[in-house]
């Protein structure tokens, strides 16, 4: 019976850091994908002034939301980015995730 019960009790805890490990990857995607329409948001409200500028704002918005910028250009009036959330978890199973937004005036 006590093998039996540590068994149940091993499997239960494999399932407990499987969903842990899946939430954790749930948040991190939530927090890239915010991370990068706000960084898109940034980049598109200084286009007049380049793409050095749209591209800085972008990066000092996704640094403060502890993501990096891994592309930013504009397309015309457009600012399109790209960040990576690397995950802050003991799990080692969690990779990082990489998140897109496009942001420019309306149609």
């Amino acid at each position: 019976m006590t093998v039996v019960a540590a068994t149940a009790i091993a499997g239960l805890l494999s399932v407990l850091v499987l969903l842990i490990g899946l939430g954790s990857a749930q948040v991190q995607r939530h927090r890239a994908e915010a991370a990068a329409d706000l960084a898109a948001l940034a980049a598109a409200g200084q286009t007049l002034a380049g793409t050095t500028a749209s591209c800085g704002a972008a990066a000092r918005v996704a640094a403060r939301m502890a993501v990096v910028v891994t592309s930013c250009r504009l397309d015309g009036w457009d600012a399109l980015v790209e960040v990576r959330a690397v995950p802050n978890g003991p799990l080692p199973f969690v990779v990082p995730v990489v998140a897109r937004a496009r942001a420019g005036p309306a149609e």
